[in-house]
């Protein structure tokens, strides 16, 4: 028995030792996670919170207050006064400070722990010219933000893995092989896969999204039908992304580092756990590259601020671009074996 167990184990080791791509990606994908990691979150000091301060320029005089000269907090500047404490009642921020009055205004959203933290430190004998502001409207829980990241992160996984993987193991057991003597078109079997897992993926997270519902009461301020509308483009989005990767692919650890390259990104940029808001433009504008970014923007809008179709029409329009070139590009180099 010890003998057939080795025989298994040394010819799956050298099956994966000889899969060259798929090596690559394992000792590869580390690698480029914290390099990546590193550039984005390093720095002298990380910043324990995030200050947005009203102002029309883009630089910040550090020197106008000495609250803007405390350290392991990340000042920068905001143009516009409502859309900020918007943002800073969706806890995309921790604090929004106006030096343009005197005595400084500051507001902060009575429910997140950081502006508690904050308020503390301004209240202090060395700095005491501020004047308090609260954020109108309903307080939004860290919960409330968070729920839409969590359900549109479950939904990545399980487009992008759910079919790419299938897709793969379809060609590497020569079912694919069998289905290009049918009538089928690749058009036609890439866009049943798509809806197969389209209807799939909305009938669980629908399940999630009212069992979550009913045991802690979430915020949901917009349209259901607009939110349904949003996340069936998003889950289509994803899906081709899945199937984009797994056009060509006949090895399933090859496309499991593909998927892990995109999914990671995806996963700690697109705002699934928290807010970007404040973070180095070049990094936004990377995060506006993957499909989960308009998605989560888009839900968060619509649940958050009570927003319709017309007002997060950017992000669907973004979305259905990025679908239709995903699954042209899908269908054009879509092999029915391996080259």
């Amino acid at each position: 028995m010890i003998d057939r167990i080795w025989s298994i184990l040394h010819a799956r080791n050298i099956e994966f030792l000889r899969d060259r791509a798929a090596l690559g990606w394992n000792i590869l994908l580390p690698v480029l996670l914290v390099i990546g990691m590193g550039v984005i979150f390093s720095g002298d000091g990380r910043a324990m919170f995030k200050v947005a301060v009203y102002q029309q320029s883009v630089d910040i005089d550090l020197t106008a207050h000495p609250f803007l000269q405390t350290r392991f907090i990340n000042f920068y500047a905001v143009s516009d006064l409502d859309d900020a404490k918007a943002k800073l009642a969706r806890h995309q921020m921790d604090m929004l400070i106006n030096l343009a009055v005197q005595p400084t205004q500051y507001w902060i959203n009575d429910s997140a722990p950081k502006g508690y933290i904050l308020e503390r430190l301004i209240a202090s004998d060395e700095i005491s010219d501020f004047d308090r502001g609260t954020v109108t409207g309903t307080a939004i829980r860290y919960v409330d933000w968070l729920l839409p990241g969590i359900l549109g992160m479950n939904m990545m996984f399980s487009c992008l893995f759910g079919v790419g993987y299938v897709v793969v193991r379809y060609r590497k057991n020569g079912f694919l092989k069998r289905l290009k003597a049918t009538p089928l078109t690749p058009f036609e079997f890439l866009t049943a896969q798509v809806l197969s897992r389209l209807i799939l993926i909305m009938l669980l997270t629908s399940i999630v999204f009212a069992g979550t519902s009913y045991l802690i009461n979430f915020k949901m301020s917009g349209s259901y039908l607009a939110l349904l509308v949003v996340a069936a483009l998003g889950a289509t989005c994803l899906i081709s992304t899945g199937l984009l990767v797994a056009v060509r692919t006949a090895s399933e650890e090859f496309a499991g580092g593909l998927l892990n390259m995109i999914t990671w990104p995806m996963m700690l940029l697109s705002g699934v756990w928290f807010s970007l808001e404040g973070t180095p433009q070049y990094v936004q504008t990377i995060a506006g590259i993957f499909p989960l970014t308009p998605l989560l923007d888009a839900s968060r809008h619509i649940m958050l601020d009570g927003a319709g179709l017309s007002e997060v029409m950017p992000q669907v329009i973004q979305l259905a671009v990025m679908t239709t070139v995903l699954l042209a590009m899908g269908a054009w180099l879509f092999r029915w074996q391996e080259d």
